[in-house]
């Protein structure tokens, strides 16, 4: 099967002309002195990008979710191959109905009966990690119940590591290839590919989520029925909605869009700045918005996470943009240690300058804070910046927001909402409010440390105090054998000088002889 798969890719390779555009990318590197001639034979009529997606989505779901992945990674990829990559679609047929129901039943330990009182065996929707169907409960809530394809785990193993081969090869023989780094760009890929494999965790997200917007008037999320989850199985709490990207319909029900478009914005600073947790795949296909006019989230599988050093980043980096303040921008990455240390903070400062100017030369609505961090990771490459991961799916779940939102109300500006949001956490980082919060937080183990001082400082000076003592045992013992040495020294002094003393009498007395 390997040799099959691998006979397979090699030929969507030729096919498609991936070896040329090896060449092309490095024209005096060894895969172009191995290749050119077979290179300067082949012509295509269709750009070099749009060949790499169709050999993607030719390959399978695996490549297809790869390529997903890697038109995220502006700060490695070229304009074209981003933009292009980004229009793959995971579609794939679903799989038969018993099949699904021979894994939930595996998965849960109990027959379908047992679970569910009613279970629609059509799929409404599928992809190629996983389908849905509806159900019911016995105790008469409905549900959507979210089903792994069976199999799928050695086709994920068996393709990554396919992927880590080529990566391998392309680190060895390019040049170039080396600067983007394909193996670890593969290794986050099978990272976030298997935290989708359990859908224990997705599950875990969606709690997280609705724990941290409940009684909410902007979101709502799914519950949790923990009792009939596991790793191949989730089951959740029933939807109903419009889907956003239906905007006649959102019309249709009365549902205000301009206030709509703004919520959707708040919601997203707010898990950023307030939680440090988001929903990082938030594309119209996941959203449904309730007649009430609250957006209601789903799927779960793929979430970002950011610290309080990333937090103070995004503010930093945000205010300084929108005042213009590029060397503020410079010194910041310098600072947080993502650029640098040797980094010239004024040449930073001055292709920051070149790429930002003309996007803020419009007003204020009409610029994309998605464009701003796009062009801040296009610079980090020419100045070997760190691009953290959580920053590169927090700028596409940002294009995503900035995209639904004008997609609602054109005018929306996005800065006038997400001010207030980087101004709260900047005076609560600094200040007199910033130490009073940070004391607040630290108080618990302040209040569990101190006690436990006399004890620590008892367990840190006894050992000293055995160092002391033996160090007055070692001077004792040294001013003791200083004394011995020095009435060694007095003895054989007066033994010398007596000894001098005779012979010089001897010497005198066989003179006067």
């Amino acid at each position: 099967m390997r040799v099959q798969r691998l006979t397979r890719i090699l030929y969507v390779s030729w096919k498609n002309g991936l070896l040329t555009m090896l060449v092309e990318a490095e024209p005096e590197g060894r895969v172009a002195r191995w290749l050119g001639f077979y290179a300067r034979r082949r012509h295509f009529s269709k750009p070099r990008a749009v060949r790499l997606r169709e050999a993607l989505e030719s390959l399978g779901p695996i490549f297809v979710k790869f390529g997903q992945m890697l038109s995220t990674r502006r700060d490695l990829l070229a304009p074209d191959f981003a933009d292009e990559l980004a229009k793959l679609q995971d579609r794939v047929p679903p799989f038969p109905s018993d099949q699904a129901i021979a894994e939930i039943e595996r998965g849960l330990g109990m027959s379908l009966d047992e679970a569910y009182s009613e279970f629609d065996p059509t799929p409404v929707a599928s992809a190629s990690v996983a389908q849905v169907h509806f159900a019911r409960l016995h105790n008469g809530h409905d549900v959507a119940v979210k089903v792994l394809r069976p199999g799928m785990h050695s086709v994920v193993n068996h393709d990554i590591d396919l992927l880590d081969t080529f990566a391998q090869l392309i680190e060895r023989f390019s040049e170039d290839g080396r600067r983007l780094k394909p193996r670890e760009v593969v290794a986050e890929f099978a990272k976030h590919l298997h935290d989708e494999f359990d859908l224990i965790r997705e599950a875990a997200n969606a709690s997280q989520l609705r724990r941290n917007f409940a009684d909410s008037q902007l979101l709502v999320v799914p519950e949790v029925y923990w009792d009939f989850c596991a790793t191949n199985v989730m089951t959740m709490e029933r939807m109903y909605g419009i889907p956003v990207g239906r905007v006649d319909e959102l019309q249709a029900a009365g549902i205000d869009l301009n206030r709509l478009s703004s919520a959707g914005v708040e919601i997203f600073f707010t898990q950023v700045f307030r939680d440090g947790f988001f929903h990082a795949d938030m594309h119209p296909g996941n959203i449904l918005v309730a007649h009430d006019g609250r957006y209601v989230a789903l799927d779960f599988g793929i979430v970002g996470t950011l610290n309080d050093v990333d937090k103070n980043y995004l503010a930093q980096n945000f205010l300084a943009f929108f005042q213009r303040d590029y060397r503020r921008v410079a010194e910041v990455h310098v600072i947080s240690g993502w650029a640098p240390k040797e980094t010239r903070i004024d040449e930073f400062e001055a292709a920051i300058r070149t790429v930002c100017e003309p996007i803020f030369d419009k007003p204020l609505k009409d610029i994309s804070f998605g464009k701003v961090l796009l062009r801040l990771f296009q610079t980090s490459r020419r100045f070997n910046v760190e691009v953290q991961p959580q920053l590169v799916m927090l700028q596409k779940t940002l294009l995503n927001i900035e995209g639904l939102g004008r997609q609602l109300n054109p005018d929306l500006d996005l800065w006038k909402t997400a001010k207030p949001f980087l101004e709260r956490w900047m005076s609560e980082q600094v200040g007199v409010r910033g130490f009073i919060e940070g004391m607040k937080r630290e108080a618990p183990n302040w209040a569990k440390i101190l006690p436990q001082i006399p004890r620590l400082l008892h367990d840190y000076l006894a050992p000293q105090e055995d160092q002391i003592k033996a160090d007055q045992r070692s001077l004792r013992e040294l001013r003791h054998t200083l004394r011995r040495q020095r009435r060694w020294l007095w003895i054989s002094t007066g033994v010398s000088l007596l000894a001098l003393t005779g012979a010089a009498t001897l010497i005198y007395l066989q003179h006067l002889s």
